[in-house]
């Protein structure tokens, strides 16, 4: 949908280091394509590798992985900051359009992977999804445990000893179990091939009241359960409906367009490693078109409590295989508060609201926020794709 707010040069949307960064993605290719390519961008350049590599999912199974991207030959789609420009004028007609960079991967993330997060998630839990009880139950909250979350390696003998103090003061709670015991919260958060790319309008289930975005770190990790590179996710959370039990999560997270992830997948290699992950801060940006609001908030994850690594070895093992892999979103410190309109109503989206998640390795992930059942439904899906690639004879 249009959105008149302004928007920063493109370059302000890439890595700072762009020239350095090897980024694998997709876009839509009208024409007699008419269909999804996977490209590299190199030096800022991208190029539709399609022919060699038909789906993301493909690419990141090469155990070669680097080296081939940086190498493989295709048609040159001009340079990155184009295709950006054309996102975020919305340009229906461009010839080449963003597409999330990911395509056959289940899309999994955890939750309550920082201390802060756990504090939001009980109070969601206690006020049983009304957010004008929040403030009270975030002051005793923070009074009663908040101090105690912080310093607690999950799983240990001290998260155990401050289970069974919480346990006799009636203060357990279903996310304090995920937040310091020894098992993540590993969830379903969309369907393969459901998430929308950046510039995409991202969507809020309509009868939700209470919500916010969640930005996020998000691995892309083969099926041999090796993360390969890293973007950027925005994890649409609905507080008043998981609020009222975690049973409704998969109401509240898997909804058409509830998920963003992209620009781009920047693959791990010598300037870019798992370290950069571990310690990126994410800047996250709510601007609103109707009211003029805007909070700015950071995510930092060197305050995560469990390590990446540590996640992705959750969520896939010998318990647990992705022949197709996957993308995991590593859950984040930020849950907005800021009041928005009467004094003590916390945070929730308008309508229109301009949502930018950035970090100065991935680049900027924008968003504009709409309604899930008023944005364009989600129709293109594996069967869509195969059919697609087998016409333009790319399936051998």
């Amino acid at each position: 949908m249009k959105n008149n707010l302004q928007h920063a040069p493109a370059s302000a949307h890439l890595p700072s280091d762009l020239a350095d960064a090897l980024l694998v993605g997709r876009v839509w290719r009208g024409g007699d394509i008419n269909g999804p390519s996977v490209v590299v961008a190199r030096n800022g350049e991208v190029f539709d590798i399609t022919a060699q590599v038909p789906t993301v999912s493909d690419l990141l199974e090469r155990d070669d992985v680097v080296a081939f991207a940086k190498a493989a030959q295709g048609e040159s789609l001009g340079r990155v900051e184009a295709l950006v420009d054309a996102a975020l004028t919305g340009a229906a007609d461009a010839p080449v359009r963003l597409l999330a960079p990911n395509d056959l991967q289940a899309i999994k993330a955890c939750g309550v992977t920082f201390a802060v997060s756990l504090l939001e998630r009980v109070i969601e839990e206690q006020a049983g999804g009304n957010p004008a009880k929040a403030d009270e139950l975030r002051a005793t909250l923070l009074k009663d445990i908040g101090a105690d979350l912080s310093a607690i390696k999950p799983g240990s003998p001290e998260a155990e000893k401050l289970k069974q103090q919480f346990i006799a003061r009636g203060a357990w709670s279903q996310y304090m179990e995920v937040g310091i015991g020894p098992y993540a919260e590993v969830f379903s958060k969309s369907q393969p091939m459901s998430a929308v790319g950046f510039g995409a309008d991202v969507g809020l289930h309509p009868e939700s009241k209470w919500n916010n975005p969640e930005p996020e770190v998000v691995l892309a990790v083969n099926s041999r359960a090796q993360a390969v590179g890293a973007t950027l996710g925005n994890d649409v959370n609905l507080r008043d409906i998981e609020g009222r039990s975690a049973l409704l999560l998969g109401k509240a997270k898997d909804n058409n367009a509830s998920c963003g992830i992209g620009p781009f997948i920047r693959l791990f290699d010598e300037r870019f490693t798992i370290d950069t992950v571990r310690n990126a801060e994410l800047r996250l940006v709510i601007e609103g078109a109707e009211d003029g609001f805007r909070l700015d908030g950071e995510s930092r994850m060197r305050e995560i409590s469990r390590d990446p690594l540590d996640l992705v070895s959750q969520t896939s093992g010998a318990h647990h295989q992705y022949p197709d892999g996957f993308m995991l979103f590593l859950g984040t410190m930020f849950s907005p508060i800021k009041d928005r309109g009467a004094p003590g109503a916390g945070f929730t989206h308008k309508l229109g609201d301009r949502v930018s998640i950035s970090s100065p390795s991935l680049g900027m992930l924008v968003n504009h926020v709409y309604r899930s059942d008023a944005i364009t439904p989600w129709t293109f899906g594996v069967r869509a794709l195969y059919r697609n690639l087998a016409q333009r004879g790319l399936l051998k």
